[in-house]
């Protein structure tokens, strides 16, 4: 009991950093050089220590928000009965549609109507199946030409969650990310600098292309191994992890270079990314203490990112390694990277494909007078990313649930809520009023955390070494199965129910861990219950 209520303490003791107060550990880490950055077409970008912004203090609230936000989010100290608006995950935007397979689906319940229809638009234009140039479906223009989708759609299928392929099958649903050390001082200034999230594989990029538009051959094809690993609890239970281990075969454009790691990561569920993007910087930055300042053994850090439409670096929250900054610019790489789309933050109509690849160069792409200098222009990126946005979270299932209840009680004393933090209010100038002073729900901090050698992939991205990871959201994570038609978890799958995804974790989610591991079968199960209620 004493080390539970010495958890209790700490969390506290972050509320109380609340909103307005000085932050000392907001920018630890951050030492990048004074001047600022030349960019390749010979402008200059501010330098990346020019990070401060409104870190330090919410800017949006008054004197008396700023007390009610406080209030309402407070970590919970009474599990008998649930908190106030807990079942509405997403605030005024949560979706309390009927649970089916397209709960991810469905739009934030407080758009406007003329916001409902962009939304419909910008799903039509996630689905959309974009084709081979040159094409007579002319809008549809610019696949790959080396690709791992035709759609979004296809690696978000019902916006929901990716999982590895099976034996045969092809990676549709998760990437390879290839990333190598930096070694000259040119790689080092562009991590250090927020230039590059990666160093990627000078013949095959940044990722793996599984596919390719006639007459050109695909990058390769993942295949992957399971190891079963036996971990024994507490009480005498043996629990089996899946250990991958993985390899490339068919490699069409030669060898990798020396050094090159394989990442792979599953697609993330797509709802609730407005509202996390409308979390304040501030609201980020109090959480995070890359020394440990408080000695309760979580050290989380801001991920930085110098977004393609941004010229400051600010705090990433969106990717694995939360390497995007905005909802737009993880939509636009995304289209890039993955289907070959060029959009004016990513105007790249030859996708992933490098100099190495002389004949990715010598196909056709998509780009068209009439509209513009990339094959996704403005309103379509921008109807995506407005879809992205606004994809609602679904109602919480239960929350007064006695076993729930208990659970969320033994979720609080193993420490998990130290990096899952259960809620925010979004800042209220929020670009889109419906994401505008909102309680919500996510159970995630947004920071980078080291998560052991297990979990490790050996790549660094931006300033995330290979060992960190951002906290995932769990809203919505109980509905998995219903919408993606699986309960597989964590970057790349690898477990395959909760209790697994928790098992892995390592480094400054061990205690955590080991506490869940020490726990009684009833109360595991409760805490399970309650994972499966958000």
């Amino acid at each position: 009991m004493e080390r539970k209520m010495e958890v209790r303490n700490c969390l506290g003791r972050r509320a109380a950093l609340a909103l307005g107060l000085t932050l000392l550990c907001g920018l630890a880490g951050i030492s990048a050089a004074d001047d600022a950055v030349p960019t390749p077409d010979g402008g200059q970008l501010p330098p990346a220590a020019n990070v401060t912004g409104s870190l330090t203090e919410r800017d949006d609230l008054s004197e008396a928000d700023r007390q009610r936000v406080i209030g309402v989010t407070e970590p919970a100290s009474a599990f008998d009965e649930p908190e106030p608006f807990e079942a509405m995950s997403g605030g005024a935007a949560t979706s309390t549609k009927l649970v089916n397979r397209d709960a991810f689906s469905q739009f934030s319940a407080n758009l406007t109507f003329a916001e409902e229809e962009r939304f419909k638009l910008g799903n039509a234009l996630f689905r959309k199946l974009w084709v081979a140039s040159p094409s007579s479906t002319k809008a549809s223009d610019g696949l790959g030409p080396l690709f791992n989708a035709r759609a979004c759609q296809n690696c978000h299928l019902k916006d929901g969650r990716g999982r590895p392929p099976e034996p045969g099958e092809p990676a549709v649903s998760m990437l390879v990310r290839l990333g190598k050390p930096a070694v000259t001082a040119d790689e080092k200034a562009a991590l250090e600098n927020f230039l590059a999230p990666a160093i990627p594989d000078d013949t095959y990029g940044g990722q793996l292309q599984t596919a390719a538009v006639p007459g050109l051959e695909p990058e390769g094809q993942v295949d992957i191994h399971y190891e079963e690993v036996p971990v024994t609890l507490d009480d005498g239970t043996v629990v089996s992890l899946r250990k991958p281990h993985y390899s490339l075969r068919d490699l069409a454009y030669g060898p990798l270079d020396e050094g090159v790691s394989l990442s792979p990561r599953i697609a993330n569920p797509m709802i609730g990314m407005g509202l996390i993007q409308a979390i304040h910087p501030a609201d980020l930055a109090r959480n995070a203490d890359p020394d440990d300042a408080d000695d309760d053994g979580i050290s989380g850090r801001l991920a930085w990112a110098r977004g393609s439409v941004a010229s400051n670096v600010v705090p990433g929250r969106f990717g694995w390694k939360a390497q995007n900054a905005t909802v737009h610019e993880q939509s636009a790489e995304a289209l890039a990277g993955d289907i070959g789309i060029s959009s004016p933050p990513v105007p790249r109509s030859y996708g992933d494909c490098t100099e190495a690849q002389t004949a990715c160069f010598a196909q056709p792409n998509g780009e068209q007078e009439r509209l513009g200098p990339t094959e996704a222009p403005d309103p379509v990126i921008g109807l995506i990313a407005f879809y992205s946005e606004n994809l609602a979270v679904p109602e919480r299932r239960n929350v007064g649930d006695e076993t729930v209840l208990a659970g969320k009680a033994a979720f609080y004393n193993a420490g998990c809520a130290s990096c899952h933090t259960p809620k925010f209010v979004t800042r209220r100038d929020a670009s889109n009023k419906a994401h505008a002073f909102q309680l919500i729900w996510p159970y995630s901090d947004f920071l980078l955390h080291d998560m052991g050698e297990g979990l490790e992939d050996g790549q660094q991205v931006g300033r995330a070494n290979g060992r960190e990871w951002r906290t995932q959201p769990l809203w919505g994570i109980g509905l998995t199965e219903t919408v993606s038609g699986h309960t597989l978890f964590l970057h790349d799958g690898r477990a395959r129910n909760l209790q697994e995804a928790i098992l892995w974790h390592g480094g400054e989610a061990q205690s955590a861990r080991d506490a869940y591991a020490a726990m009684e079968k009833p109360e595991r199960e409760a805490l399970i219950a309650f994972l499966e209620s958000l």
